[in-house]
């Protein structure tokens, strides 16, 4: 197949995501080449600061448990089969985790000390994101904005994109998805991460140990759930997965 050249690959690209949106909606694909370009800009910061990829045997242990997550991902998932997921690993404590659409994925290694996560309990956090992914969340988060707001659908999408993160008045009308979307995220992830072959009760224990580290556990932050809350949640779930 010919290929364009680098340049008009760019060119091309930034047309889709500098025009206006469509006055009908969004698409998955116009959303993970956004994610795409996002993730790349964030991958590069972090290669550049020379904390990408620095712990050759966290990075390991991360794949080891992300691998049967994948493939049961695809099983369950069938979209996510096509995906060309991307993970790396960072020593930077400010990224936590986080997921993008297409399949893109960075995990910190000093969140992951710093909560002292067993390789069950990683494997929760792991599939709490790739939950993320498969569920679409980005999608439907712009797709609630465009419904708040019509205007977003006249204004390049990568307006949009920057603004669902960084507009603090979109951010709080946004709050309530967002939470549902953790919530939803949690309840999936677990099942997945199951599903794959993990003893629920001993993914649910990520979510004690989340609340643990709380410095306030039982309120609900701006968009995320208070973390006793999802670790009661988990525990529920977790004893009906694990009944004979």
């Amino acid at each position: 197949m010919d290929k364009l050249p680098s340049l008009a690959r760019l060119l091309a690209l930034s047309c889709i995501l500098c025009a206006p949106l469509p006055a009908s909606a969004l698409d998955q694909a116009q959303v993970e080449q956004g994610a795409a370009r996002l993730y790349r800009e964030r991958i590069e910061e972090l290669r550049r600061a020379h904390s990408l990829d620095t712990d050759p045997a966290f990075h390991a242990r991360v794949e080891r448990i992300l691998q049967p997550l994948l493939a049961q991902a695809a099983r369950d998932y069938p979209v996510s089969a096509a995906w060309s997921w991307e993970w790396h690993t960072t020593p930077d404590g400010d990224e936590n985790a986080f997921a993008m659409a297409g399949g893109k994925l960075l995990l910190s290694r000093e969140f992951t000390r710093r909560l002292e996560l067993s390789d069950a309990e990683l494997a929760m956090l792991l599939a709490h994101e790739i939950a993320h992914a498969v569920l679409l969340h980005n999608l439907h988060e712009f797709e609630q904005a465009l419904r708040l707001d019509p205007q977003w659908a006249a204004r390049p999408f990568a307006e949009l994109e920057h603004a669902v993160d960084h507009d603090q008045a979109l951010m709080r009308q946004l709050a309530s998805l967002n939470q549902q979307q953790e919530e939803e995220a949690d309840r999936e992830g677990l099942k997945l991460a199951w599903r794959a072959g993990w003893p629920a009760a001993r993914l649910a224990r990520y979510f004690y140990k989340l609340s643990r580290n709380s410095y306030a556990p039982y309120l609900d932050s701006f968009a995320h759930p208070a973390p006793a809350r999802r670790w009661q949640a988990a525990r529920q779930l977790a004893g009906q997965l694990d009944q004979p």
